[in-house]
């Protein structure tokens, strides 16, 4: 990384290697399966394009580092990198975001049966783990270790979307509060604080069960409910950043607001976004394993984490293994996520 020692860097690009020849292995090992997506149509030949992209981005994860630590102008570069490496939890919570986030685009390639198929349900309904089903079956004898990774991917996919949607949302908000000032952004701040009042299950739960709990709609009611907290930080750190003298300097020099907007607060207020982000991918994960457990999330037969461990509450001592496996992976996913997020807060902030 930036500002460390080469072994450091080296270090760190190993666990994309790693990860990298990994996800080239399975791709090697189910290069039947991939061939027979790509002839699926459209939808398989996207699936496929999405393994290829990820697989590419593993492989810049494993030379960037190296290419980054070059010394610039006769010195080595220094900051956000070398603080995040500093911290083993952020490192620790980046590399099982990023195994999940290989699952589920594998999930065709490295699943051992389709996760929906219910083929002789009486004979391999709640079969205990084993070679042929790592993480046994359920009762309708389906695989559950093929439902949790095609899980991952109904799970994930909601929380990132949302999580997205509702910074684009907070930041320009905030953005234009924080700018305005004044009565604008009294007014603002006070529509704010009357919707963080509202407890956000049960107004998410609310939206979709007035409306509807189809995918788009469910993502559409998380990242409604979600924009807040990021416009409060969002607006604070702009506050902040427009008192400071380079911005009062290109002020002074006759910028635009767009300009001002653009060069100088956005980028200076990336910090705060790029945290809560974050830290409510871990949040929205955890929502959406409430509303998939009460019925209202990710509809069947999908499998989604949430759902599946309510499909296993009545026989948690008989076959545990079918609510445990998905209650591991949304406890991995958000210990990692807020792992993550405090190890960017720390990195981020230049002030500490």
């Amino acid at each position: 990384m930036p500002g460390v020692s080469r072994r450091r860097r080296r270090e760190f690009a190993g666990i994309f290697a790693v990860l990298f020849y990994c996800y080239g292995l399975a791709m090697a090992i189910r290069g039947a399966a991939l061939l027979h997506l790509w002839g699926a149509g459209r939808g398989g030949r996207v699936e496929v394009a999405l393994i290829v992209v990820a697989w590419a981005v593993l492989y810049l994860g494993a030379v960037m580092p190296v290419l980054l630590g070059r010394r610039v102008d006769g010195r080595p570069r220094r900051g956000f990198f070398r603080r995040l490496r500093a911290n083993p939890a952020a490192v620790a919570g980046f590399c099982v975001v990023m195994v999940l986030i290989c699952a589920a685009i594998l999930a065709p390639l490295v699943s051992v049966a389709d996760p929906t198929a219910q083929e002789s349900a009486g004979i391999t309904r709640y079969r205990a783990p084993s070679l042929h089903h790592p993480m046994g079956t359920d009762r309708f004898g389906r695989d559950v270790y093929s439902r949790v990774l095609f899980g991952a991917r109904s799970t994930l996919a909601v929380a990132v979307v949302s999580v997205l949607l509702a910074v684009v949302l907070g930041t320009a908000v905030g953005v234009m509060s924080g700018y305005a000032g004044g009565l604008m952004d009294e007014i603002v701040m006070r529509v704010v604080d009357g919707l963080l009042s509202f407890p956000r299950l049960l107004a998410v739960l609310t939206l979709v069960a007035l409306f509807s709990n189809a995918y788009a709609l469910l993502v559409l009611a998380i990242a409604a409910t979600g924009w807040m907290g990021v416009t409060r930080l969002v607006r604070t750190e702009v506050l902040r950043v427009k008192e400071r003298e380079f911005v009062q300097a290109a002020v002074a020099t006759g910028i635009g607001r767009r300009g001002l907007i653009v060069r100088h607060l956005l980028p200076n207020s990336a910090g705060p976004m790029i945290v809560a982000a974050t830290l409510n991918v871990g949040g929205v994960i955890l929502l959406e394993s409430y509303l998939s457990f009460l019925g209202l999330g990710v509809q069947p037969p999908a499998p989604s984490w949430g759902a599946m461990v309510f499909d296993g509450r009545d026989v948690l001592l008989e076959a545990w293994w079918v609510s445990a496996f998905p209650a591991l992976a949304i406890v991995l996913a958000v210990t990692a996520c807020n792992m993550l997020g405090d190890g960017l807060h720390d990195a981020l902030d230049t002030r500490a």
